[in-house]
């Protein structure tokens, strides 16, 4: 007794048709979401921070599945979005990465001291190191040549 006419009559058509605001409502969250993620994924990668870009990809995914709900109703622009935005936030990380370790590993300049030369002016604590530093006996240099028995 189960199925038959009911007395509701409703074609395919009409589902689709009711369900496609539904679609794009979920397909705009879809992409939200992917969005986010990959801008978590942008900021972990120039940070680092391996383990928290891998784990904001994976919910990237199901984000990106979602907004491929959109593509229902004919809106393709959601999973685009959700595409775009992690392309462009993976390679934005990187770059930023490359930039942050360069910065970090560019010497610190020491603090300037001041300090008095007998004619009294004054000058910077990088130049009084330099002035004070007692000058290196020239180094000797000689040519070596190797023989047979040198490199044994």
């Amino acid at each position: 007794m189960y199925g038959g006419d009911r007395g509701v009559k409703m074609s395919t058509l009409g589902v689709v048709h009711d369900l496609t605001a539904f679609f794009l409502l979920i397909g705009t969250v879809g992409a939200g979401i992917a969005l986010i993620c990959a801008l978590v994924a942008m900021i972990a990668l120039a940070r680092g921070a391996a383990g928290v870009a891998g784990g904001a990809v994976a919910v990237w995914i199901g984000g990106a599945l979602l907004s491929l709900t959109s593509g229902f109703s004919g809106q393709w622009v959601p999973a685009l979005v959700a595409v775009g935005s992690l392309v462009l936030g993976l390679v934005v990380g990187g770059v930023a990465r490359a930039v942050v370790r360069d910065y970090r590993s560019r010497p610190k300049p020491e603090p300037a001291t001041e300090q008095a030369l007998p004619t009294g002016q004054a000058i910077t604590g990088a130049v009084a190191a330099v002035v004070a530093a007692p000058t290196p006996a020239p180094r000797r240099v000689s040519v070596r040549t190797a023989t047979p028995e040198s490199i044994r």
